[in-house]
């Protein structure tokens, strides 16, 4: 979500992350995604969570079929492309620096028929939420958007803006630090979560949140 640096590390991941471009297979088609690092940092390349989000999605063989879905944070677009292969109908927002990119991708990689079920949209958490209807989603996604900690206020009251009783809130992300788990204590002040997924080789955790005691499955 925010257009800052961030260091993951050196070797193979660093060359991946500086890569002009990234190349996937879900929904039975290939995705080729512009990155951008050094115009966008973190907004504009693909992070792991982003990919054990689709993967999940996909395995569990989740219906998104015509679902009202959001992704915060969007980044380059994999998972709001993924989904909308899958059938859903989403919202795909980001800060507005970072929309350009993205609208980029989602249209070089939706065919014509689906384009109109993907909009690309602006969104900084906390600011004019007013232009998205209160409780209006199936389905929250976002994927590495939790590691800034003077964010977390503001993500909170996004999410809170755009749930339903009905709504699922799905996390994906890697726990790098305290303030990560900080955020999840705050989350759970607020809503019923659940960790639904570990993927163990790239140690990222997706995480199901929904507000009271209330355990709609997807």
């Amino acid at each position: 979500m925010a257009l800052v640096p961030y260091e993951e590390g050196g070797g193979w991941t660093a060359r991946q992350l500086h890569s002009p471009w990234a190349t996937f297979h879900f929904a039975s088609r290939t995705i080729r995604l512009q990155q951008d690092w050094r115009r966008l940092g973190v907004a504009a390349v693909v992070w792991d969570a982003a990919v054990v989000l689709c993967a999940y999605l996909e395995m569990e063989g989740i219906d998104l079929r015509d679902r009202s879905v959001i992704e915060l944070g969007a980044g380059t677009g994999l998972l709001g492309i993924v989904v909308t292969l899958l059938g859903a109908r989403v919202t795909i927002t980001d800060r507005a620096a970072a929309l350009e990119l993205l609208e980029s991708n989602v249209q070089a990689n939706l065919p014509p028929e689906l384009r109109p079920r993907a909009v690309v949209k602006e969104l900084t958490w906390g600011k004019d939420l007013d232009n998205f209807s209160p409780g209006a989603f199936d389905l929250i996604l976002g994927a590495d958007i939790v590691y800034l900690e003077e964010t977390f206020a503001e993500l909170l009251q996004t999410l809170e803006h755009l749930c339903s009783e009905r709504t699922v809130i799905l996390l994906s992300c890697r726990i790098r630090y305290e303030r990560d788990l900080k955020f999840l204590r705050m989350l759970r002040e607020r809503f019923s979560v659940s960790e639904v997924h570990y993927d163990s080789s790239k140690d990222v955790h997706i995480y199901k949140a929904q507000r009271g005691s209330r355990k709609d499955d997807l």
